[in-house]
């Protein structure tokens, strides 16, 4: 068992459909890159979906090696969380920090996203002390006005019906 530990936890985005990974990705891992120290452990979510990824690798290897490649050491990564969805990534993250003790979270998402990600992760890892982190995107105004119109009827769904996992 691995007991006290610090986890930072990197959300998916989009990546192309050659694999290169988008303004939004390269946010949350620069963010990573820059609240990272020796000693903790990383796990990037993201596996396939028509939104995100239509490659054959997870967009999880993606990040993994675009952090790798920013300095951190590979046996800092815990096994990816292979995810298709924000719910999923808590799932997927739960299964993945099982059997681990006394550890923290600081869960890094965009800011538009990040009071949806702190609903879905407190209810999924209630047990678990999570920090989370909304780094500010660089979307024009009207891309970010469609993700957040997104984020508050997904969120409207969470509170009216309830947390499926």
């Amino acid at each position: 068992m691995i007991s006290k530990k610090d986890v930072i936890v990197v959300l998916g985005s989009p990546n192309s459909n050659k694999g290169e990974l988008g303004s939004i990705a390269k946010s949350r891992l620069d963010c990573c890159l820059d609240i990272y120290t020796k000693g903790k452990f990383v796990l990037c979510t993201g596996g396939w979906g028509e939104h995100f990824n239509t490659t054959e690798t997870a967009h999880a290897v993606y990040a993994k090696n675009y952090l790798i490649q920013h300095g951190i050491q590979a046996d800092a990564f815990l096994k990816d969380a292979l995810s298709n969805n924000s719910v999923d990534d808590a799932v997927k993250v739960k299964q993945v920090i099982l059997g681990m003790t006394d550890i923290k979270l600081t869960v890094i998402t965009s800011d538009y996203h990040k009071e949806r990600v702190r609903l879905i992760f407190t209810e999924v890892l209630r047990e678990y002390s999570c920090n989370f982190v909304g780094v500010q995107s660089d979307l024009n105004r009207d891309e970010l006005s469609h993700f957040v119109k997104h984020e508050q009827q997904a969120i409207a769904t969470i509170l009216k019906n309830g947390l499926f996992y």
